[in-house]
């Protein structure tokens, strides 16, 4: 999706009437039909002229209960199409194993699009960026330490074309073609801006077009100075705020006969951790819009409603040798906020869509209240260290990757047999590491800050951790080859290489063996649990916002569901709480925290605390 300071603005083709051409009318995908077309260098569906005016909504970033809700918003602000990517990572999460159910049902999504007016169209990647772990990778590609992803190499090639073959199962009858609402699809994602292959390109379309989705119009999505693309294949640019004249006039260069759509028009922006939360103005947004619309040109809003990255799910950015880890907010300053509800550039949005196409657009659905819940005691506790597994024996360390292991913590742990003393050094820590001698810590380094050593005195007998916390995949760039989580090469004092280590893998899918007790933790990490009633108003619960003061860094759990990461670095404070995922009584809350002892109460909020803001226009 969107590189750190490039970003993608990725949706499809810019349908274009002309650039003086009048406004084209939204055309309702219910009648089968025939694919998006280009003729003249105009987008055409079914003999007229089209123009797409979509909105990127995620399926697995959306609650499965709130996509009729959201995609009824999307038809209100007057769009005709959704845009999503596709996850691969979500889907086969272990090798040749595929979930495409509750949240990760795609084809429902996409039906659900259909019966609520909307075209589709499909990202299917492999790679996505999206700000979303390892762009859209499965990790348990890096097991193999000589694999190019990215590339033709077949020990990448091959797994990436089983994958969009059984996609292509899925989603493939639902092209419009087929009777279907996918008018078009995605080949791979911002190339331009990773690289010139083009064989590797070809091989990509190859395995899209050999999935059954051969019946949509294909094209390639770029925010580089040259495309990522092939002969035959539309063009689409992606841009933020601000820069629509200029890049426009970039893809005229590209593709002078048109047709000329804003692939992602990026309306706000994304956050990392220990940094602001960004946003863009609603009116300079509206204006520009209007402006993109006057000229005939089709556009796709980036995001139309971000939502949430769940879990383990966001990614990370490498900008300036740094590197930037994001929230789990993926709220981005959309029309649409991270709770599904409308904004004033929603409204800004809505009245420019209104009058530039002559639509009378339905009303904007009402939105449920929100509620907030009080003292929330999470009176039972367990420490890590009482619950860790049984460990790998190895000389040298292991990666995450190499125990089989996608997302959580690994220990690692060294029983000295010779006394040292000095500069404790990491080589290729990823990402955040505590460090413990006899079982206390005395020392954290973070990969943020390109921190890799600190002071340590050890004796012999003494036993030292080593606690490394993955805190997401770079999802651009180059880095997305080689982004293997733990330590990548050695831990040495004072130069001397230390080896001989017990392994423990800590992936923290599974918290039900974990024995709690009401005792208070004093032995950080802790595990947390409390227990708390939602009460129903109407036939659900209302949405809330647990407030994460008084956490440390960690990671939530609500009823068994991972809701994401919590630092208390900022600037998100609140995790989103969706109503339909609480119970009217006995809802059970599970923190895992690095730093906090004791027996933490917490509270949840009306309204996010998603960090202070500063206008960001990438």
């Amino acid at each position: 999706m969107k590189s750190s300071w490039n970003a993608l603005l990725g949706l499809l083709f810019g349908a274009l009437l002309s650039s003086n051409a009048p406004a084209a009318p939204a055309t309702s995908p219910t009648v089968a039909g025939g694919s998006l077309a280009i003729e003249q260098g105009h987008f055409m569906l079914d003999g007229k002229p089209f123009r797409v005016i979509s909105g990127e909504m995620h399926y697995t970033r959306v609650p499965r209960e709130y996509w009729r809700d959201r995609l009824k918003m999307a038809k209100a602000m007057g769009l005709n199409t959704i845009t999503t990517y596709v996850f691969w990572n979500a889907h086969e999460a272990t090798p040749g194993h595929y979930d495409f159910s509750g949240q990760n049902d795609v084809a429902e999504f996409i039906r659900e699009a259909q019966q609520e007016g909307l075209y589709v169209i499909l990202r299917p990647g492999p790679y996505v960026c999206a700000e979303w772990e390892m762009g859209g990778f499965p990790s348990w590609l890096l097991k193999d330490p000589n694999i190019t992803i990215r590339s033709t190499d077949p020990k990448f090639m091959q797994p990436v074309q089983r994958w969009l073959h059984r996609l292509g199962q899925e989603v493939a009858p639902l092209q419009r073609a087929r009777g279907g609402n996918i008018i078009a699809v995605q080949v791979e994602n911002e190339y331009g801006s990773f690289g010139t292959d083009s064989t590797y390109l070809t091989q990509i379309r190859q395995a899209i077009t050999d999935s059954g989705l051969d019946a949509s119009l294909l094209y390639t999505s770029d925010s580089a100075d040259h495309p990522g693309s092939l002969p035959g294949l539309a063009k689409v640019i992606n841009f933020g705020v601000g820069h629509a004249r200029e890049q426009f006039a970039r893809l005229k260069t590209w593709q002078p006969d048109g047709p000329f759509m804003a692939g992602e028009y990026w309306v706000g922006w994304f956050d990392h951790w220990g940094a602001p939360h960004h946003v863009a103005d609603a009116k300079v947004v509206a204006d520009e819009l209007a402006w993109m619309l006057s000229q005939g040109y089709s556009v796709t809003f980036y995001m139309f409603h971000g939502g949430t990255s769940f879990g383990w799910m966001n990614g990370a950015n490498w900008d300036d040798d740094s590197y930037q880890p994001d929230v789990t907010s993926y709220d981005y300053d959309s029309p649409l906020d991270e709770s599904g509800r409308v904004t004033p550039k929603y409204l800004a949005l809505r009245q420019v869509i209104a009058k530039a196409t002559g639509d009378h657009l339905p009303p904007v659905p009402p939105t449920p209240g929100t509620q907030a819940i009080s003292n929330i005691k999470l009176g039972e506790s367990a420490s890590l260290w009482d619950a860790l597994p049984t460990p790998v024996t190895s000389h040298e360390l292991k990666t995450m990757e190499a125990l089989d292991q996608a997302y959580g913590d690994i220990l690692y742990r060294k029983r000295i047999d010779t006394a040292a003393a000095g500069q404790l050094h990491i080589d290729g820590l990823q990402d955040y590491a505590q460090v413990y001698v006899n079982g206390k810590r005395i020392g954290t380094l973070d990969r943020r800050l390109k921190q890799d050593t600190l002071p340590i005195k050890l004796a012999k007998g003494d036993t030292l951790d080593v606690l490394v916390q993955n805190d997401g995949r770079i999802n651009f760039g180059e880095h997305v080859r080689t982004e293997r989580k733990g330590i990548l090469g050695s831990v040495s004092v004072q130069g001397q290489a230390l080896s001989d280590w017990q392994i423990y893998s800590l992936p923290f899918t599974n918290n039900d063996a974990l024995k709690f007790t009401s005792a208070a933790c004093t032995h950080a990490p802790c595990f947390y649990r409390g227990n708390f009633d939602a009460p129903v108003s109407g036939s659900a619960s209302a949405d809330t916002f647990l407030d994460t003061k008084g956490l440390g860094k960690g990671m939530v759990w609500l009823n068994g569901r991972p809701l994401g990461r919590t630092w208390s670095i900022g600037p998100q404070r609140t995790l989103y709480v969706p109503g339909a995922w609480l119970k009217p009584k006995g809802n059970e809350l599970v923190v895992l925290d690095l730093l906090v002892e004791g027996q933490p109460t917490l509270n949840t909020l009306k309204h996010p605390i998603l960090g202070t803001t500063s206008i960001k226009v990438p």
